[in-house]
């Protein structure tokens, strides 16, 4: 074999693989374009085989005839491939029609072997088809971008050099004076060139489409650790629309899961538009979100009727959608949108699933980086509001000391003078009014204290049943009834004016909740080395999603009506401090309606933590 044998075959060979490529692709996913694919090149490998064949069986005229029919629907198939990419005038395809139909017949009727002129004809249709065919391809291609548009650029490249390669083996009888080796040569290399140029554009391997990908990847990748750090989440949904697109050639457009309204949010890039929203489920982008896959449709009007008008509208001829996920927590979508589906390649949809994958790590990023600036700001607010309320409180004391000494003595004078006709009634609640206003000053600054771990002073051996005796006595009065349980004698290395605080604060809170004449149960025990000390009620009780933060600064139960029980939320927050600056802790049962049960465990060391 020679240099022009081994050019024939090896561009034959390409040509038959890329048949038998494109053929299973097609009976696997029979599309229309798939369809159009195996006939195009379906045509080329009969040439190839007829031609073959021919030498050996002595070119019987049934082959020749089947040739040149072979031969006739390689532009109709080609302009078909173009439809599948974008759209041809209907005369110009009925034109084609008829023309493969008047060939086929000419081919019968001169069996096999048209006259010089027709053949002459039919080389100018030729090379008129295939050069329409290669300049709308090249126009696509500049519409696109990405591995999309080498493909076109491909196709088109593959449509001109066929297109040349039939142009110089249908005029090559009418060259007298060109060598036939030369044309032969010529006619070889462009055969071959198509060929390859063919593969590339209509089934290139996976490999060739990685490395198109991968400048693209590479800067999606790199762009990827700089996006969380937008300013906005819409300017990342944004940028990862962009990178996206350029990496696949395709429209990409990004839906967001909205937790609230149960749907996916698909922020237009035009704002005044709507921003539209997509319930699990529907369209390609909801059935992916809820299948948790990445789906494909060829068809988007069959596959998804209840959006046929916007597909219509928007000219959507193919979709791959992706679901954007991290781990168990699903955070959007991923959408992929072409005119046509021979824009999408199978590994396309590999790549969108890649794709999504990056964007839910950008996109979780993107969440952190927000949750941390909230807690920095509530930080900096917390900081600054007890920075003002410590300010407050500090300047408030002493003139509050003295309208209550003021507020006290009145109020005793007008208790030993009667006569003297001064308002008892109202001094008495000046009195308590300036009282619980001293409280919460002490509570705040008290608070202010417990973030310096500056709370608890010195410590000494105390007798706990002492201390719960007269806070008992301070609330033992006709409207409540203080059960103490001191099991037995317990002494811990304590500070007695906190600890008395802390149970102030627990038995003024069992009395404040409870109704008149309910019980409040106090008990002190001993358990190893610890003291234990339980304060019970009757009251309100607390719901169970506030235990957790019951303890927490300025925090309050839900169920607390503020205008029947003034208060801040510090009480039970300065008795953890308390509780934990001792070495110990502090912790809570209740049900709504059935009262609550406040424990309270302390090292009787005075040091550590208890078990």
């Amino acid at each position: 074999m020679n240099a022009l044998g081994l050019l024939n075959a090896v561009a034959e060979a390409i040509y038959l693989l890329s048949f038998a490529l494109v053929l299973r692709r097609a009976i696997r996913r029979p599309t229309p374009s798939h369809a159009d694919m195996a006939l195009f090149f379906g045509s080329l490998a009969v040439v190839i085989v007829a031609s073959r064949v021919a030498p050996v069986v002595g070119t019987p005229e049934w082959i020749v005839v089947a040739e040149v029919a072979a031969v006739m629907v390689l532009p109709y198939a080609l302009l078909r491939l173009v439809g599948s990419f974008s759209t041809v005038r209907p005369a110009l395809m009925r034109t084609t029609e008829a023309v493969l139909a008047a060939s086929v017949i000419a081919a019968v009727l001169s069996r096999g072997t048209p006259p010089g002129a027709v053949v002459l004809a039919m080389v100018g249709y030729f090379c008129a088809v295939f050069l329409y065919c290669a300049l709308r391809f090249i126009r696509e291609a500049r519409a696109a971008h990405g591995v999309t548009q080498r493909r076109l650029q491909s196709v088109s490249l593959g449509s001109a050099l066929i297109g040349a390669t039939l142009l110089a083996a249908g005029v090559e009888p009418f060259l007298s004076g060109v060598p036939a080796a030369i044309v032969d040569a010529i006619t070889q290399t462009f055969a071959l060139c198509s060929g390859v140029a063919y593969y590339v554009g209509f089934v290139p391997p996976l490999m060739l489409k990685r490395a198109w990908q991968a400048p693209e990847l590479d800067a999606f990748l790199k762009q990827a650790t700089t996006l969380p750090h937008l300013p906005t989440t819409y300017d990342v949904v944004r940028a990862l629309e962009r990178s996206a697109a350029s990496t696949v050639g395709a429209p990409a457009t990004i839906g967001l899961w909205d937790e609230e309204r149960n749907v996916l949010r698909f922020i237009p890039t035009n704002p005044p538009a709507e921003v539209v929203e997509v319930r699990p489920g529907e369209l390609a982008g909801g059935r992916a979100f809820s299948s948790g896959r990445v789906e494909f449709s060829a068809d988007p009007l069959h596959d998804h009727p209840e959006g046929a008008e916007t597909y219509r509208r928007t000219g959507v001829g193919a979709t791959i959608a992706a679901p954007i996920s991290s781990g168990e927590h699903r955070v959007g979508v991923l959408c992929l949108y072409a005119p046509r589906p021979p824009f999408f390649a199978e590994s396309d949809m590999e790549l969108a699933g890649l794709l999504a994958d990056q964007a839910a790590a950008v996109l979780e990023a993107r969440a952190l980086i927000e949750r941390s600036a909230g807690l920095q700001a509530r930080e900096a607010a917390a900081r600054l509001k007890e920075d003002f309320l410590s300010a407050a409180a500090h300047d408030l004391k002493t003139p509050l000391t003295t309208v209550l000494a003021q507020a006290q003595f009145l109020e005793a004078r007008a208790k030993r003078d009667p006569a003297a006709g001064a308002d008892i009634a109202g001094l008495e609640r000046l009195a308590r009014a300036a009282e619980r206003l001293g409280t919460l000053v002490t509570d705040i600054l008290d608070a202010a204290r417990l973030e310096q771990k500056h709370l608890v002073g010195e410590r000494e051996p105390t007798d706990l049943g002492a201390v719960v005796a007269t806070i008992a006595a301070r609330y033992d009065d006709a409207a409540t009834r203080i059960q103490v349980d001191v099991r037995c004698p317990v002494v811990a290395s304590v500070d007695r004016r906190r600890i008395e605080q802390l149970l102030d604060n627990l038995v003024e809170n069992a009395t404040k909740y409870s109704t008149d004449h309910t019980p409040v149960a106090i008990e002190l025990w001993q358990d190893g080395e610890t003291a234990r000390i339980a304060v019970r009620d009757q009251g309100i009780g607390i719901p169970a999603v506030d235990l957790p933060h019951i303890f927490d600064r300025f925090s309050r139960g839900s169920n607390v009506d503020d205008r029947r029980f003034h208060g801040m939320g510090l009480g039970l927050y300065i008795c953890r401090g308390i509780a934990e600056e001792h070495g110990g802790r502090i912790w809570a049962e209740s049900a709504v309606g059935e009262g609550s049960t406040f424990h309270v465990a302390l090292p009787l060391s005075g040091e550590g933590r208890p078990n």
